[in-house]
């Protein structure tokens, strides 16, 4: 069964710097994207990144364009997404999903079949 965690968040200041992780096990990862999205209090869940699992084919969302970059540890079945020069806005629950591989990759999170629990990313002004 496909089973995702995403783990890493924390407080930062505004600024800074944080590295989040989706592990991921249960089916073939070269068959895979991952999409990261996040949700904000009172507002709807947004995507912000998206890669194919090698970390080879990689979209971000204009507000994360520069400052937020998707990698992979080839020792470990983990996807990062680190964060940079964060910002107050930045502040939300961060969750990572999964889907079958398409025809190409897609910000749409209903295209997303597995979900992992979010983790919360919190950068104080």
């Amino acid at each position: 069964e496909v089973q995702l965690q995403a783990s890493g968040g924390g407080l930062v200041q505004a600024g800074g710097s944080l590295r989040l992780s989706c592990a991921a096990s249960g089916f073939t990862s070269d068959n895979y994207d991952i999409g990261w999205f996040r949700q904000a209090p009172g507002k709807e869940r947004e995507f912000v990144a998206a890669a194919t699992w090698s970390a080879g084919i990689t979209t971000y969302a204009d507000a994360v364009k520069g400052r937020f970059r998707i990698s992979r540890d080839n020792d470990k079945n983990t996807i990062y997404l680190h964060m940079n020069s964060l910002k107050p806005k930045d502040t939300a629950l961060y969750y990572c999903a999964a889907r079958r591989s398409g025809v190409a990759l897609t910000s749409r999170e209903s295209r997303y079949d597995y979900w992992g629990q979010g983790t919360q990313v919190t950068v104080s002004s």
